[in-house]
């Protein structure tokens, strides 16, 4: 099992618009993300330092994996 990356925001969103997530708006700090066909959207914080917990939250509702989230860093 893949190990949760420590990352920035930005980085964040860079790894989900990779996964076929678009930038939707940004409010303040929040950016918030959609995909055709997930009726969720992801809105994620703009910060130095994505909290773990946080960033387990968004890619369970992305429905992404660990792994799959990683590769999409590479």
């Amino acid at each position: 099992m893949a190990k949760l990356p420590t990352l920035t925001g930005k980085q964040a969103v860079a790894a989900f618009v990779m996964a076929g997530w678009t930038l939707a708006r940004q409010r303040g700090s929040h950016i918030i993300l959609i995909k055709p066909g997930h009726i969720a959207s992801l809105s994620v914080p703009d910060h130095k330092e994505l909290a773990k917990g946080t960033l387990r939250g968004l890619l369970r509702a992305a429905g992404l994996t660990v792994e799959e989230f990683v590769e999409l860093l590479d």
